[in-house]
């Protein structure tokens, strides 16, 4: 690991996470990777196992092109390492802030939220498994980019299988990312599929607005991305003012942003069972896509894919 990377050097990070640094690395293959190295304080070593286990387990089990691909891993005394495969484009949220490239249009986010979609939907349906898969860490920043912009879902530390022929499990806290929590698992402690649901409306809302799920930098009422939008997602008029201005406006139709709000809207919902499943956000995100494009005049090749 510390040759592949040239024994960790700064020009090769690249980023920084609860659980350790990421790093460019080059194996004897001449393959380039991503190194995920684990960094706790004593205190937290435990719990970084923990992750560090169920990450492998889980990972070494699933294969999908919106699921980031685990090549492997090492476990040396009180050393661990995770490999994974190498995305040119890094993660979502530095694109919608705009670190190190132009904004990106409206066909381009909807593509990198219906391949986000189909990898939660895998995860969610026990095709891969035998049971479903909460990843219960959705967000921008674990939504990682290829060199021709796929999406794909990485971060695997946090994710739980669900109990067998049962839809509720029942945690003895609440885990994941502020800003992203589903309101009922943080009020009951009950985790479900429905979570990820919530904490994937709330990507959209990014996608569609270029802000944060939560930005520090505003008053205390505007801070929180889904209280600030909720109640103007099925209003046209006011939906205009809440879409990315960085976002060409020759590159979508209101149809179809109207569309991809209420969807949103919908996934937000405090309500767990009024949420659409993940399996429905494909295929509304399909006629999405098929709206904008034919309102725009540009062809489309036939994409019918559910997950």
């Amino acid at each position: 690991m510390e040759e592949a990377s040239c024994s960790f050097s700064e020009e090769n990070l690249l980023g920084k996470g609860g659980f350790g640094r990421v790093y460019r690395g080059n194996l004897r293959s001449g393959e380039v990777v991503a190194i995920k190295k684990m960094e706790l304080p004593p205190f937290k070593a435990a719990e970084g196992e923990r992750e560090f286990r169920v990450e492998v387990d889980i990972l070494s089990r699933l294969e999908h092109p919106n699921l980031v691909s685990l090549i492997g891993y090492c476990a040396d005394g009180k050393q661990r390492f995770l490999v994974y495969e190498y995305m040119q484009k890094g993660n979502l949220q530095d694109h919608l802030n705009a670190i190190g490239e132009a904004k990106m249009d409206w066909p381009r986010r909807l593509k990198m939220a219906l391949g986000a979609a189909r990898g939660l939907a895998y995860l969610h349906s026990s095709s891969a498994v035998g049971i479903p898969i909460v990843h219960r860490d959705f967000k921008s920043t674990n939504i990682l980019l290829s060199d021709n912009f796929e999406a794909k879902i990485s971060d695997f530390g946090l994710a739980t299988m669900m109990p067998e022929g049962q839809e509720i499990q029942a945690t003895a806290r609440v885990l994941g990312t502020f800003g992203y929590f589903d309101p009922e698992y943080t009020s009951t402690g009950k985790l479900t599929l429905q979570s990820d649901v919530y904490a994937f409306g709330v990507v959209l809302l990014e996608l569609l607005t270029g802000r944060q799920a939560v930005d520090f930098t505003l008053g205390p009422n505007d801070q929180n991305l889904v209280l600030q939008v909720r109640h103007i997602l099925n209003d046209r008029k006011k939906l205009r003012k809440v879409i990315d201005s960085e976002m060409g406006r020759s590159s979508y139709t209101m149809e179809s942003i109207a569309m991809f709000a209420n969807l949103a809207s919908r996934c937000v919902r405090p309500e767990s069972s009024e949420r659409p499943s993940m399996a429905e956000c494909v295929k509304e995100l399909q006629l999405i896509i098929y709206t904008n494009a034919k309102s725009l005049g540009v062809a489309m090749a036939p994409n019918r894919r559910t997950f």
